[in-house]
């Protein structure tokens, strides 16, 4: 009976060794001190002298504390050491090197390692985060910096949490590079812009228009598929969540790169599971309304499916998932660029915080060329884009780089760059394209399309495209 407890006390304290290590220490030393002051109390309260004996068992347990923390307080217990006994004298100096060292050195040493592992913990970015309306990233690739150097030119303060499975230090010291390169090229052209002001004038010019860092960044490493991963980074109050795709890594063999781009050219199962474990989340009646997520899709076989599941969430009633092709994209806009650099102008404008945005109002419904040419000639501020009917009346949308713009047509701003080119005309294209890529297909679909709208009368082709490749992939 007696080796049946033992044996079952023995397992439960090698399961709550196990399991709960810290916890363990801390109760060995709380315990072993405890006995240790209570034995050290009984002794000197058998030896010590009779004026101590008659203050009482507690007056023992009192000085033999104050020794362990003050070894100046024997003179409580050995009033004069002429008189004493040797034995009292050396029961209390050993008390007091076996207190500092079990008490005192032990009770700090466990506090100062519990600091240590905090601060590890909290460097490392496994602690759980209380945060809402921020913006999440999950995974990293060669796009994801961007996303987070753009949000510079936020007008607002943003919070961003990536959670990824790369190396953390590595991410933060790319953000930090990019982000410095940003603010330094930013402050670079503002100088130049000043160029010529006087010095208070160029001083005020520079606080009104310089870019500041008001991003809050935190990077955690960790699993993307992880329940408690995700709800470690408060993704059910995250105004938006960000899925990216995970790059192939470049320095791979030849043969093992080919056979990775082949699987990720017939579908991505890992975006998918990400937005499956996300979308659960956020569906939850507890989540913040209006979240929105963005999927970064490379191929059609995982855009179908991310459009399906889109389908499934309207049906609950708390949907805000995009889908965005990212090689479709991309190799829209390469196809753009090539016949059309100038693109990039607009680009830089309108499809990114900084600069112009679209903006719209309502408006008193006409025809739309007739209104676009009424507000030209009215407002150079803002440039009408379109018109547009809708449930609630009629609506006007243009590009303006201010609300302020919009609805005051006497409005002026020097900072406002877009102009409106009413003389374009498209030259016919020569275009070569070496090599080969993921966005090879996106691309010529892009040209197609713009052929098909760009043909000349007497139907010669407005592109003329060269191919240099080799012969597999040509």
């Amino acid at each position: 009976m007696k080796k049946k407890i033992s044996k079952r006390i023995s397992e439960k304290i090698s399961v709550f060794v196990a399991q709960k290590p810290a916890k363990a220490i801390l109760l060995a030393i709380l315990i072993f001190n405890l006995l240790f002051l209570g034995f050290s109390a009984i002794l000197i309260s058998r030896l010590a002298p009779k004026s101590l004996q008659e203050a009482g068992f507690w007056a023992s347990v009192f000085y033999t504390i104050t020794m362990i923390f003050d070894a100046g307080c024997i003179q409580f217990v050995v009033a004069d050491v002429g008189q004493a006994g040797v034995t009292i004298i050396i029961i209390c100096l050993v008390i007091i090197l076996i207190g500092m060292v079990s008490f005192t050195g032990a009770v700090i040493g466990y506090i100062t390692n519990y600091i240590s592992n905090f601060i590890e913990t909290a460097n490392s970015g496994t602690r759980k985060l209380k945060v809402t309306n921020h913006t999440i990233i999950l995974n990293w690739n060669t796009r994801a910096s961007e996303i987070v150097n753009d949000l510079l030119y936020s007008e607002t303060k943003e919070k961003v949490v990536i959670l990824a499975s790369s190396d953390k230090e590595a991410i933060e010291r790319e953000i930090y590079d990019r982000i410095s390169d940003t603010l330094s090229r930013e402050y670079k052209a503002l100088l130049n812009e000043t160029e010529g002001m006087s010095f208070f004038a160029k001083r005020r010019y520079i606080r009104k228009h310089r870019v500041k860092n008001n991003l809050i960044i935190i990077v955690k490493e960790g699993d993307v598929f992880s329940s408690k991963a995700l709800h470690d980074i408060s993704v059910d109050y995250a105004k938006s969540i960000i899925i990216l795709g995970r790059d192939i890594h470049e320095s791979l063999c030849k043969y093992e790169y080919e056979d990775i781009l082949e699987k990720h050219s017939k579908g991505n199962s890992n975006t998918i599971k990400a937005l499956i474990q996300v979308a659960d989340i956020t569906a939850s009646e507890e989540s913040a309304d209006n979240q929105k997520i963005v999927v970064e899709v490379e191929d059609e076989w995982t855009y179908d499916l991310v459009n399906q599941i889109i389908r499934h969430k309207e049906n609950l009633g708390k949907c805000n998932i995009v889908a965005v092709p990212i090689n479709r994209i991309l190799g829209q806009i390469l196809s753009q660029f090539s016949v059309m650099p100038e693109l990039n102008n607009v680009y830089n404008e309108l499809f990114s915080n900084k600069g112009a945005f679209f903006a719209s109002k309502k408006a008193e419904e006409k025809d739309e060329y007739a209104y676009i040419q009424e507000q030209l000639n009215k407002n150079d501020s803002a440039i009408p884009l379109t018109t547009m009917s809708t449930k609630e009346g009629f609506d006007a949308f243009y590009m303006v780089d201010s609300e302020k713009a919009l609805n005051n047509s006497s409005e002026k701003t020097s900072s406002f760059k877009c102009k409106l080119n009413k003389n374009f005309w498209l030259e016919k294209k020569n275009v070569v394209i070496l090599g080969h890529n993921s966005k090879i297909s996106s691309i010529m679909n892009g040209f197609s399309s713009f052929a098909d709208e760009w043909n000349f009368p007497n139907g010669d082709n407005i592109l003329n495209i060269v191919v240099v490749d080799d012969k597999k992939s040509l």
